[in-house]
């Protein structure tokens, strides 16, 4: 059971960073099968059937599954999952005082202000950060989630 839950974590991951460009989870069967609903298992989910079965990729060739041949990649989610990437332990100091340049960078991605972002941040810290060793791609959707 490990090893399949590690599997899972590990397309998981692999997948989501392929997967973000209109919104968090891209085009794809997976982002039909899941489409609508919130939160971040569903967004998992989709991501991973994106990434499992290749349907981002024949979506975008075939212009079929939601995918758009001459789609532009503008989402602000894969530039904010790059940033956390490489900023993930300065974000959580900041997230836990809500305030910081992290914040204000999150903030820019998304179109939401310093302030009211900070404050969001550091009300859900135990909700974004609920595990020592969280990933950049779990702390990505869930500060979507929450500033969407």
């Amino acid at each position: 059971m490990k090893k399949f839950l590690a599997a899972a974590a590990f397309v998981a991951a692999f997948s989501a960073s392929s997967a973000f460009a209109v919104d968090s989870t891209g085009c794809g069967l997976g982002s039909m099968i899941f489409r609508g609903q919130r939160g971040l298992v569903p967004q998992i989910l989709a991501v991973t059937t994106n990434g499992s079965f290749g349907t981002q990729t024949f979506g975008i060739s075939t212009g079929t599954s939601g995918c758009s041949q001459n789609g532009t990649i503008s989402g602000g989610t894969g530039r904010m999952f790059a940033f956390l990437e490489n900023n993930m332990e300065q974000f959580a100091i900041d997230a836990a005082r809500g305030r910081g340049e992290t914040i204000e960078a999150i903030a820019a991605l998304t179109g939401t202000s310093a302030d009211k972002a900070g404050d969001i941040i550091k009300e859900n810290f135990a909700f974004i950060f609920d595990s020592h060793d969280v990933s950049a791609v779990t702390v990505t959707l869930k500060v979507s989630e929450l500033l969407a």
